[in-house]
């Protein structure tokens, strides 16, 4: 597939004359098309391979070696013993599960092979047909390489392309993702409740009171740990400064020995045989304690980049450090403690481990290797053919000018360029050619988006291709596993990402799904309520149940409170407009009345470097200064009134106006102000009640007994 995909570009980089006309371009020599992908930095060797080299890989061997270990059936098992006495358990284990397993899988078609080995034979054990485990899986996997802290290593990618710090990308990433796992665990639950399924039965079924408890206790267990790991280590980084990481270290070893010991108290966790018998779900709690400190590592990783900030290579370097440590030692660690003999013996098979998990990320890097360096093939023909500005022009040509017609066009493309790709080489590719065309065609509509919403956008339209059909590669891995049609659970698959695949055009509207522009812990509360209840809601009516089989005029009334809750501030904007354009010339007064470091939103016009006109919006950052006359030269402008107008004089170079892509000799024709208005949420009161009334409706009718669950599948 790769070969494919780098032939298709460097033939269109050596055709481009004979090309059609709304794709063509002045072609290439052979000469000037190697020298340029092979000897510049913007082909083959450029940021893409190296990015991959340089950190992208360590990420892998850290994987490998988290599941030489062991991690990855403990991931499973703890999910499975917590979940599966639930509806539909081990689909919903599944689910749960592919999120850790991100962390180890550099795709999700490798999520889908480690995952699904375990889970998809269970889900079929408990009444779920072949195609819907197996699209449960690629469902779960596909969303384990959207979730934080590693995000199959793109998140590290986007640091590069998009500007912002590590922390800033996991901030604005994390609630999409995690909204995105709830309403594929309700829809998972909602296929149970079809189906008719009951949760497999625990060994020691709890009362309601020791359940309570339990919870209780694991709440004040995490806020002690939280006030422990706050005040008794944070301290040390404030005391000791650099000197710190030395005095965490080795209190880090001594909970890796304590934990290792504790572990001993019960047995080992075995490899699940996916043709044994259901039987009796494993305790949970003897499960979740085989292998605790498979989270020290991890803890470790995150420690690095979000506390210390450290580098990504220097936060992997020490976790993978770490990560070996354990691969060598557990296992004879566990025998001494025992007091068993062939502690020797197990310290050979430590070793064994290691050795093997070196070829394993060895030879998992080569394919990843091999798909950056194909993505730098495209970012090479990107820059020696400037298709860039003609995908710009052809979408732009295809929509008309339509906003939202131009984001549905940029998602299918990005869906057929992510086809076949891991996680690194998808971003890389669908970031290089659409990200731009959201930006440009937006900026023309009035639409000022941040960056990373951008980036964010074709990147998980770039990962759903994994289960879009026809080439869906996770569908497949799935469907060999399932023995369904792969074309079916692909289909399928997509059936239950449609949620993910809402997400992205709600966040480029109402981008405080990203957390950005929050005002406080209320705002943050209400956004997350409201994310979350849209998402579930969605759920069900995409499933078509909820608390019984849903009419057709229930589903649209779920698609609409879905709509409002996600995106308020469309039924608001008709009643209260944000905002509103005065003259260009009003610039300067407004600056007077703007806090410091906020940005304004202007309307630009003047002609390109290649002649053609220009009417845009752009968004100045306005550093604070005593006049605003001041904050304008600090902002990089010099300005004069022309009319109704502000004409640009000179721009300063590398000055937030450049920036921003105002050129000299443009225009400022108007300066957007914002309004005061009633706070948008008021529209959450009219979708709320109105999903109130589809709950009596559905709640009469499966009281009434009109209609009930189906049978479960065989």
């Amino acid at each position: 597939f790769n070969v494919v995909v780098a032939g298709v570009f460097i033939f269109y980089s050596l055709a481009g004359p004979y090309m059609p006309a709304v794709i063509s371009h002045g072609g290439a020599s052979l000469n000037k098309l190697a020298s340029h992908q092979w000897l510049g930095t913007e082909g083959v060797f450029g940021v893409a391979l190296g990015v991959s080299t340089s950190f992208v890989f360590l990420f892998v061997l850290f994987g490998a070696l988290l599941e030489r270990a062991g991690a990855g059936n403990y991931f499973i098992k703890v999910a499975y013993a917590m979940l599966g006495h639930m509806r539909g358990g081990p689909a919903k284990a599944a689910v749960v599960s592919s999120g850790p397993s991100g962390i180890i899988s550099g795709s999700s078609i490798a999520n889908v092979v480690t995952t699904g080995t375990f889970t998809i034979p269970l889900m079929k054990r408990v009444g779920f047909p072949a195609t819907k485990a197996g699209a449960v899986e690629v469902a779960a996997s596909t969303n384990g390489q959207l979730t934080p802290p590693v995000m199959g290593a793109a998140a590290f990618l986007m640091v590069e392309y998009v500007g912002i710090s590590y922390l800033e990308v996991i901030k604005h990433a994390i609630l999409p993702a995690l909204i995105s796992y709830i309403g594929l665990l309700y829809i998972v639950h909602l296929e149970a409740c079809k189906m008719g399924m009951e949760g497999i039965e625990r060994p020691n079924r709890p009362t309601l009171a020791q359940r309570m408890l339990t919870w209780v206790v694991v709440l004040i267990g995490l806020i002690v740990l939280s006030l422990a790991v706050y005040y008794g280590v944070g301290w040390t980084k404030s005391v000791f400064g650099d000197a710190a990481v030395w005095i965490l270290g080795p209190a880090v070893l001594l909970s890796y020995i304590g934990l290792v010991k504790y572990a001993t108290r019960f047995p080992d966790l075995e490899e699940d045989d996916p043709e044994a018998d259901m039987g009796e779900l494993p305790e949970t709690g003897p499960t979740v304690k085989t292998g605790l400190y498979f989270l020290l590592p991890v803890a470790v990783l995150i420690w690095c980049l979000m506390v210390e900030r450290f580098s990504p290579q220097l936060s992997a370097f020490w976790a993978t450090l770490f990560m070996i440590f354990i691969v060598i030692t557990h296992r004879p660690m566990k025998t001494f403690f025992r007091r068993h003999e062939g502690a020797g013996a197990q310290f050979v098979a430590g070793v064994n481990d290691f050795v093997h998990s070196l070829a394993t990320g060895a030879r998992n890097m080569v394919g990843i290797g091999v798909a950056t360096a194909t993505a730098g093939i495209v970012v090479g023909t990107v820059t020696l053919t400037g298709i860039g500005l003609v995908m710009t022009q052809f979408v732009e040509l295809l929509s008309g000018g339509n906003l939202l017609l131009m984001l549905i066009l940029t998602a299918i493309i990005s869906l057929i360029l992510g086809m076949g790709l891991p996680t690194t080489a998808n971003y890389i590719v669908v970031s290089t050619l659409m990200a731009p065309v959201i930006v440009t065609l937006g900026a023309q509509n009035g639409l000022i988006v941040p960056l990373i919403a951008v980036h964010l956008f074709v990147f998980y339209f770039g990962i759903l291709a994994d289960d879009t059909p026809p080439v869906g590669l996770a569908a497949y891995a799935a469907a060999a596993i399932s023995g369904a049609d792969p074309i079916k659970t692909g289909i399928q698959g997509f059936t239950y990402d449609i949620r993910t695949a809402i997400l992205p055009f709600m966040f480029i509207f109402n981008t405080q799904l990203l957390l950005i522009g929050l005002t406080g812990w209320f705002d943050l509360l209400i956004t997350i309520f409201s994310a979350v209840t849209a998402m579930l809601v969605f759920s069900a009516a995409t499933q078509g149940f909820w608390f019984t089989k849903t009419r057709w005029w229930e589903t649209l009334a779920l698609l609409l409170i879905t709509f409002t809750m996600f995106r308020p501030g469309f039924w608001w904007d008709m009643v209260y407009p944000p905002n509103e354009e005065r003259p260009g010339t009003e610039l300067v007064e407004y600056l007077d009345t703007l806090p410091a470091d906020e940005s304004v939103v202007l309307r630009v016009s003047g002609m390109s470097m290649d002649g053609s006109d220009v009417s845009t919006y752009v968004q100045l950052d306005v550093p604070e200064a005593e006049t605003p006359t001041e904050r304008l030269a600090a902002a990089g402008l010099e300005v004069s009134e022309q009319g109704d107008a502000l004409a640009v004089d000179f721009v300063n170079f590398g000055s937030a106006a450049e920036d921003a892509g105002i050129q000299f000799g443009w225009n400022i024709d108007a300066v957007q102000v914002e309004l005061e208005r009633p706070p948008k949420e008021i529209m959450f009161i009219p979708a709320l009640a109105l999903l109130g009334l589809v709950a009596f409706s559905q709640l009469r009718r499966r009281n009434d007994g009109t209609l009930k669950p189906q049978a479960a599948a065989s």
